[in-house]
């Protein structure tokens, strides 16, 4: 846009500075043509023209008079300089000027028509076919159309120049005027008398002649001309006026058809001559004097011409130069102007981000401000650094408001898991108290609700930019993830798991992918069909393990399958408030959980028309299967929780049962109706009925120890007043068709004889109980 300010002015000033330029050089060039034309090229031959046929129309008519060989031979002579003069003029009607006078073009057309009569005009006086008055006839009408030649000549584009010309052409007429009466004079010399037709030829021209010399020409004369004032008065002048005066005189009065001429010719011929020489010799004066001012006038013109196109383009050059200059530094400064609100705009981002990231901002660091100058560019700037330190202000305390909120949705979602946490353990110790299959199953609907709320309430943690709380010492085999995964799903019936070989996942990955695997799967199930599977499988591959989860729901949109893609690879900083009514919530939580354990989660179109998940477990977090080594009586326990018993952990009773061989050696125990879980053993291999086996007499009870065996009775407490605050019992409480509660005491069991003798604590009771994942805060 800054380029009108260059543009405009220039284009403006231009095309007055050309218009001027082209009026004062066409000016120019007009006037030095029409000059050039008016005393050269078409002047010159014009006036020679004249000239030659003013004596060859005199010598014609004394020839016609008194056909002497003497006057014969003159006029044969003055015809030669005639034709000369004829051909330097026929060129001129093929000339076409561009800055002829108006008239000049039809002027020589007129008198060039005159000139192809000459010859012809010629051969009938030297035949004597021609009458004296009609050979004077046809030179006075070439001689006019001659004399119309040099008065358009006369008419230039200079008013003063134009003037001086007409006296010039006045002169010229004069001098025709002599040569009309000095043709008409000859006819009579010889005779002694002219007629009464010629002798009023000869009183119109003495007329006509003292008339332009008198109030026209003699007024006209400045300079060196004035000289000539005195032309009347000379003897030359006087002779011939006297000789006029007596032929106007002798014709007055007399009646009859002749006037009578005295024999005064000698004299005549004198005075004429001398007149006629004293004529041309104004004409070439006046017409020096005409040519002088026209030139100096032209020449004035050039000047001044090169003087305002010099001026002009040098004032057009000054625009541009300052027009430009000026705009580079509007330009330069609205660039900077224009940077510092990009720098803002990229800087804002990462400004935020760092917020995101907890990190400190100092408010007058990250501003840069833009020096003010008196000018408005220089407002805009100080509005620009206002706009700045506002932007970031707000960016600043918006991330400390957005951060409180996160702390306190963290703190909130902690304290409730310590109370889920607690509910799990009571619905545990409930568990373990009650027999009756109908309260157990009643319990463990209680204890899936209570774990799928957990995870509910880890997934605010996430959402407001913690970390789940469930850790794993050890490593868990995938079967057990998925298993726990299932179990945190509603419609978990409806799950189907199938898993290739026996993988094994790294301690660090087991609560991040049980919750990212329990999210798809319960998206799974609550967009298909409630009577349709969905089925999970488990295979490796080249880089790690894959999880497909498919269900056979509506599925998706293309572009909704993108978004959900893209989300995955970088799932962005959510701020909890301004997407409280999204129900994507789950893909966040998926999102951010694989972006920190390095997962892959893909979104594709099913088979079956829903939506096929695809997890890949990268190598790292895929490990071997542990081998199970007994542990020490001193070793047995796990870690507790923050804000459990800090104490020592109590050892397992006398007459417990030692370390167990590895799980992959037995069956996982069962559980009998009516029986509690810590007096049930594994079944032997091979045996047919899982569910409803007897306990063995050869096989060993599982291990027991009581809480605070271990205590002086001082620092014995009841079990009542135990706070327990571990929050991670993962046990995967799936339903079969039979009863909630044999499923889960199956979970539990198989999951205590994988886990080994090392992994129990002390139940309040003082019963055994399995190990569980520790749980930090």
């Amino acid at each position: 846009m800054l380029i009108i300010v260059v543009f405009v002015p220039s284009v403006t000033f231009a095309p007055l500075l050309a218009s001027g330029m082209y009026q004062l050089s066409s000016q120019w060039r007009a006037e030095e043509a029409q000059l050039d034309l008016a005393t050269t090229t078409v002047g010159g031959p014009a006036a020679n023209l004249f000239f030659s046929l003013d004596r060859e129309r005199r010598l014609t008519a004394e020839v016609q008079a008194t056909p002497h060989s003497t006057t014969r031979d003159k006029l044969a002579k003055q015809r030669a300089e005639t034709d000369q003069a004829v051909n330097a003029f026929r060129p001129l009607a093929a000339l076409k000027p561009a800055y002829a006078q108006e008239g000049l073009t039809d002027a020589i057309a007129r008198t060039e028509r005159g000139l192809g009569l000459l010859d012809q005009q010629r051969q009938a006086v030297d035949a004597g076919w021609s009458s004296e008055q009609k050979a004077f006839d046809y030179y006075s009408g070439v001689l006019e159309s001659d004399l119309s030649v040099l008065s358009a000549l006369s008419q230039t584009d200079h008013a003063e120049v134009t003037s001086k010309a007409q006296t010039l052409v006045d002169l010229f007429w004069v001098v025709d005027m002599i040569g009309r009466q000095d043709a008409v004079l000859a006819r009579g010399w010889e005779k002694g008398h002219l007629t009464r037709e010629e002798y009023g030829l000869v009183a119109d021209a003495i007329g006509t002649r003292k008339h332009l010399l008198r109030s026209r020409v003699i007024p006209s004369l400045t300079g060196n001309e004035t000289k000539y004032a005195t032309l009347t008065t000379s003897k030359a002048w006087e002779a011939m006026t006297a000789l006029e005066g007596r032929l106007v005189t002798s014709g007055t009065g007399v009646e009859g058809e002749q006037v009578a001429l005295r024999d005064v010719g000698p004299a005549w011929r004198t005075s004429v001559d001398t007149v006629t020489k004293q004529l041309v010799e104004l004409l070439s004066l006046r017409l020096e004097n005409v040519a002088r001012v026209g030139y100096t006038h032209a020449y004035q013109i050039f000047v001044i011409f090169i003087s305002i196109t010099s001026i002009g383009l040098l004032a057009l050059g000054l625009v541009i130069f300052t027009s430009w200059r000026l705009t580079s530094i509007l330009r330069r400064r609205i660039l900077h102007l224009r940077q510092n609100a990009h720098e803002l705009q990229e800087r804002l981002p990462d400004v935020v981000s760092r917020l995101e990231r907890g990190e400190d901002v100092d408010v007058d660091a990250e501003v840069r401000v833009i020096e003010p100058t008196p000018d408005e560019l220089g407002e805009l700037g100080q509005a620009l650094n206002l706009a700045s330190r506002s932007a970031v202000l707000t960016a600043v305390r918006q991330a400390e408001q957005h951060r409180g909120f996160q702390r306190m949705l963290q703190r909130i979602a902690r304290r409730t898991q310590i109370l889920i946490g607690l509910q799990l353990k009571k619905l545990d110790e409930l568990e373990r108290r009650h027999e009756d299959p109908e309260v157990l199953e009643g319990l463990f609907d209680l204890d899936h609700l209570t774990a799928r709320l957990r995870r509910y309430e880890e997934n605010l943690v996430i959402l407001g930019g913690g970390q789940p709380q469930r850790r794993w010492r050890k490593p868990v085999r995938l079967l057990d993830v998925l298993r726990a995964a299932q179990g945190e799903v509603q419609d978990y019936r409806r799950i189907a798991i199938e898993v290739e070989g026996e993988p094994w996942v790294a301690e660090r990955a087991v609560g991040p992918l049980v919750h990212v695997l329990a999210e798809l799967m319960e998206n799974a199930t609550a967009f298909s069909k409630p009577l349709t599977p969905v089925e999970v499988r488990a295979a490796p591959v080249s880089r790690g393990i894959a999880v497909e989860i498919e269900d056979r729901g509506l599925g998706m949109e293309p572009e909704q399958y993108a978004a959900a893609n893209a989300l995955m690879h970088s799932p962005p900083q959510l701020d909890v408030m301004t997407h409280a009514d999204d129900v994507r919530f789950g893909l966040y939580v998926v999102a951010r959980l694989s972006a920190g354990l390095g997962l892959q989660v893909e979104l594709r179109p099913s088979a079956f028309g829903g939506t096929r998940v695809i997890v890949l477990l990268p190598e790292p977090l895929v490990v071997e299967r542990p081998r199970a080594v007994p542990a020490p009586p001193a070793e047995l326990s796990e870690e507790v929780p923050q804000g459990g018993p800090s104490g020592p952990q109590p050892r397992p009773q006398e007459g417990t049962a030692g370390p167990r061989p590895p799980y992959e050696d037995a069956q996982l125990p069962t559980r009998s109706r009516g029986r509690a879980m810590a007096y049930v053993t594994a079944p032997a291999a091979g045996s047919p009925d899982r569910d409803e086996a007897p306990p063995s007499p050869d096989l060993q009870p599982l291990p027991q120890r009581v809480r605070q065996a271990n205590l002086v009775t001082e620092l014995r407490v009841p079990a009542d007043r135990d706070e327990q605050t571990d929050q991670d019992i993962w046990a995967v409480r799936d339903r079969p068709a039979r009863s909630s509660a044999t499923i889960g005491a199956f979970q539990r069991q198989s999951r205590r004889r994988r886990t080994g003798d090392d992994a129990f604590e002390s139940r309040p009771d003082g019963s055994p109980e399995p190990g569980s994942p520790t749980t930090e805060d």
